[in-house]
């Protein structure tokens, strides 16, 4: 196709090329070079030399700056900032003055390259049918759900040639569409480690280059999210059999056939869905380390499932004792894809991951499940912890997608979710012998209204969104091992139904719900379901038919309509922000325009995320149809990785969020806010500083005890003697203040409690405890054993330098063999650090010699400490080994079993 007559030369524009700061006047015309188009570049400096040239091809980049510097529109011609790029070339700018001639100039340069894209395109008639084009598109298969803003723009992953050469430039009839969307919910949010710390305060321009997408990407995108939101009408649904089970094996071994559990069906199921708690109750499986009877359970479960039908595993995922099983029939593994595992610890801190959940997600045909299995919080009276434990998994469960442009997956936005486990909810009623009478007489209905889950599901405080069958089976908790008879030991446990399969989504029917009273081998019954789930399966040609009609109404609307968003508002202030204290402010955008539109929060200019560490928005992304509005939530939140700056100064609550509307404009959002600073994430050399709270300390002072804290630690291990700017008040103390009040506690109250450093503490009374520290220096610490105890290791944790300094980590693994040479490494710390170290380590030798009531046991506590005392600098954390991981906890065992002897 021959370009417009416009283009064979006869169109220039006079601008500057800015180049290393300096502006060179120049002149941008179209050329033709051996029957090529480009941009031919006179420079008005050099005019003897030859002038560059540019062709125009399929890695052509041509783009105009969009400008923001006001937020409202004004008419005038004020210029236009312009980016070329070749095939071979770097990027050049060039400022236009005259606007309406450099749009004309532009719109020429765009015919020129539609009229190459479309040369280039390959005949649709080609061999290649569109399932292959699948092949070419990553990440197609996301999460879903029926919710407002629903499908994202899969394509970022191409590169610019494959988007363009994709774009359509064809009649709808001709053109191959991309396999089909799975609608999904855009309610996701990106990580945000590592943002850079130098975030300019103004941005006013932002480069439509910087998009990945382009025009063509923003094309598929919105042809995809159309395709997904008109899904009905190119799927059937076809049903298919799930089998469901779980059994917490008390660290057991197999002992018999797992058949009467798997193989309780004439018809094999089309999938197994199997899940395990305890599988292994040591010490060494506590710490995340190997387990033999991860093997052992699989190979029993190979030998057990259904002998009609041929199985493959299709996944697994382990955290200590919780094991998931995922397994298909061998003739549909060609329909599954996209599958990926998570695993959330849920014990103390957040960590360990001796409670929890694991998941496994993928995508079946065109239906995306997720299945996950948990091990939730103990004991009759701690159902809140059991709650929050659901909390914690479904907020921080998220499925990292092969794109790394794509936003996270969560739990809840897939369309099936099937979710399984020892739950842990036990009956509201403390008598034994009265429940067991009323499961003699077949009360089960009766039993069922005391059962904690229930309850819970009635006020909506867990498993709100999630459906139970009805339950006919007796409690499957707690038996004598090997004996179909109740806990006959000294606490004589009341019956429960701790092991629970509930789902949610749409197509689902339970046909069975039963425990299996045959197996004996744990305290525990194994429990399984049946499911009859429908599957959307595409038909091709409906859905072909589906695409050629969007793309019709596109290429009539995508000419003659600019996308615009409304937003309620801009401006956002966040007052009193603490550490591990979440703020949320909602607003509204609309779309007030005539199509369709996907917005994004984008980096400003020199940024790699959108914005600073303690911030985030959700959804951060989306599609939004005409008139359709939603909120979006921004939500502030200072973890461990963003409190030491804040508290130093060196970072506010300040940002600017630009949220960038494909093919439209940037719309800029103002954050600011006051911090209150918090001992957590302070360091011990400035804590050790300030005999009064954080909170009492001024700002200015806050930023010279930082500073002098450097410079002390430096001092101290010269061995150079106290500072000489000392307050007047006195030395510094020999820990800090906030550490002995913990310590002192636990020591006082909490030698004695079960399960200490093992059990997790509870959200408001952790937050209750970091308020007192900062506010006060209390008589008593608010808040159980549990809560003062995590608290303790959230503080060591929060440590900008760790007790034991990063640079004598690398030596305390090498010297870790020999109690000798650690004892060497403790006396080269500096003079704060080495109380607190001592301190820490006396107080946990006390604390073992009650162990037989406390189950606290020297591997557990070496274990747990040395990832906080101990902990690997920065640059070398991804490259922890297990072996240095041991080193580290043998680098305490020598303190803890044999004292520190000076």
């Amino acid at each position: 196709m021959e370009p417009p007559a416009a283009a064979c030369g006869l169109l220039s524009v006079a601008g500057t090329e800015v180049r290393g700061g300096r502006r060179e006047p120049c002149v941008l015309s179209l050329g033709r070079r051996s029957g090529r188009y480009g941009i031919v570049i006179h420079s008005q400096e050099k005019e003897n030399s030859n002038p560059d040239y540019i062709p125009i091809n399929s890695r052509f980049k041509c783009v105009q700056e969009a400008e923001e510097t006001l937020l409202i529109d004004i008419a005038t011609n004020t210029g236009c900032k312009v980016r070329i790029q070749g095939d071979e070339t770097a990027e050049r700018l060039f400022e236009i003055p005259d606007e309406e001639r450099c749009l004309g100039f532009l719109s020429e340069v765009q015919s020129i390259q539609e009229a190459h894209l479309k040369a280039s395109l390959p005949n649709p008639k080609d061999s290649a049918s569109w399932h292959q084009v699948e092949k070419n598109l990553p990440g197609l298969s996301q999460a879903s759900s029926s919710g407002a803003l629903e499908f994202e723009d899969d394509f970022n992953a191409l590169s610019l040639e494959e988007k363009r050469n994709m774009q359509n430039h064809q009649t709808g009839s001709r053109r191959e569409p991309p396999p089909p969307p799975v609608p999904q919910n855009r309610q996701f949010h990106r990580e945000r480690e590592g943002t850079s710390r130098d975030q300019p305060k103004v941005t006013n321009t932002m480069r439509k280059m910087f998009f990945p997408s382009t025009q063509s990407g923003q094309r598929e995108g919105l042809i995809k999210h159309l395709l997904a939101k008109r899904e009905k009408a190119y799927v059937n649904l076809h049903n298919f059999r799930f089998f469901v089970g779980t059994w917490n094996v008390n660290g057991q071994s197999p002992d018999s056939s797992l058949e009467p559990w798997l193989v309780c069906d004439t018809e094999p199921p089309d999938f197994y869905c199997i899940g395990f708690q305890e599988l292994d109750l040591s010490t060494e499986a506590f710490f995340y380390l190997d387990s033999a009877k991860e093997q052992e359970w699989l190979s029993a479960v190979e030998k057990s499932l259904h002998p009609q039908a041929k199985y493959k595993k299709v996944q697994m995922v382990r955290l200590v004792g919780m094991m998931l099983l995922i397994f298909a029939k061998k003739d549909q593994l060609s329909n599954i894809r996209d599958i990926m595992t998570e695993s959330v610890g849920t014990g103390i801190m957040g960590k360990m991951g001796n409670k929890g959940g694991v998941a496994v997600r993928f995508v079946f045909h065109n239906t995306t499940f997720c299945v996950v299995n948990s091990h939730l919080a103990a004991h009759v009276e701690d159902f809140e912890r059991r709650n929050q434990d659901y909390k914690d998994i479904c907020a921080r469960m998220s499925f990292v997608t092969p794109d790394d442009s794509l936003p996270l997956l969560n739990i809840m936005k897939h369309d099936v979710v099937i979710w399984l486990g020892d739950l842990n909810y036990r009956l509201c009623l403390p008598d034994a012998s009265e429940v067991k009478s009323l499961i003699s007489k077949n009360e089960l209905q009766k039993l069922l209204t005391y059962d904690q889950l229930n309850i819970q599901r009635t006020h909506k405080k867990a498993f709100a969104d999630f459906t139970e069958g009805e339950i006919k089976f007796i409690p499957t908790y707690k038996y004598d091992s090997k004996t179909d008879r109740w806990d006959s030991s000294g606490k004589c446990r009341v019956p429960a139904w701790c092991d629970r399969i509930l789902w949610r989504g749409g197509n689902i029917n339970q046909l069975r719900y039963c425990s299996h009273m045959e197996l004996k081998t744990s305290d525990h019954k194994p429990v399984s379901a049946l499911f009859r789930i429908g599957v959307k399966i595409v038909d091709e040609q409906k859905y072909r038919k589906s695409f050629e009609d969007i793309v019709r109404l596109m290429d009539r609307m995508e000419n003659d309509f600019l996308p615009s968003l409304e937003l309620s508002r801009r401006e956002f202030e966040f007052e009193n922000v603490k550490f591990r204290q979440l703020q949320k402010q909602k607003f509204q955008i609309t779309n007030n325009g005539q199509v369709t539109c996907h917005f994004s929060f984008i980096p400003k200019l020199n940024d790699i995320h959108y914005c600073k560490p303690w911030l985030r928005a959700e959804p951060c992304e989306g599609y939004l149809e005409p008139d359709e509005s939603t909120d979006i939530s921004l939500d502030v939140y200072v973890s461990k990785d963003s409190v030491t700056l804040l508290n130093s100064g060196e970072d506010k609550i300040e940002d600017i969020l630009v949220l960038h509307l494909d093919r439209g404009k940037d719309y800029f959002l103002t954050i600011s806010g006051t911090y209150l600073p918090s001992c957590f994430g302070t360091s011990l050399e400035a804590l050790c500083r300030m005999r009064r709270p954080i909170r009492e300390v001024p700002v200015t002072k806050l930023i010279d005890l930082g500073e002098d804290s450097f410079l002390e630690k430096e001092k101290s291990v010269l061995q150079m003697g106290s500072l000489d700017n000392e307050d007047a008040s006195g030395v510094p103390l020999q820990v800090p203040k906030e550490i002995w009040l913990l310590v002192d506690h636990l020591f006082k109250h909490a030698c004695h409690q079960e399960d200490l450093f093992q059990t997790p503490g509870m959200q408001e009374e952790l937050e209750q405890i970091i308020d007192c520290l900062d506010t006060s220096i209390p008589e008593k610490i608010p808040g159980s054993n549990h809560s003062v105890a995590e608290a303790l290791l959230i503080f060591l944790e929060a440590l900008p330098e760790p007790v034991i300094c990063y640079e004598l980590y690398q030596r305390c693994l090498d010297w870790s063999h020999s109690s000798r040479l650690c004892r060497q490494v403790i006396f080269q710390l500096p003079r704060c650090h080495r109380s607190v170290f001592r301190y820490l380590m006396s107080f946990l030798r006390e604390l073992l010699k009650y162990s037989e009531v406390n189950n606290v046991s020297v591997a557990m506590i070496a274990a747990l400490f040395s990832s906080l005392l101990l902990r690997p600098p920065p640059n070398l954390m991804a490259k922890q080994t297990q072996q240095d991981r041991q080193r580290a906890t043998n680098f305490l065992y020598s303190f803890l079993l044999a004292g520190d002897e000076e």
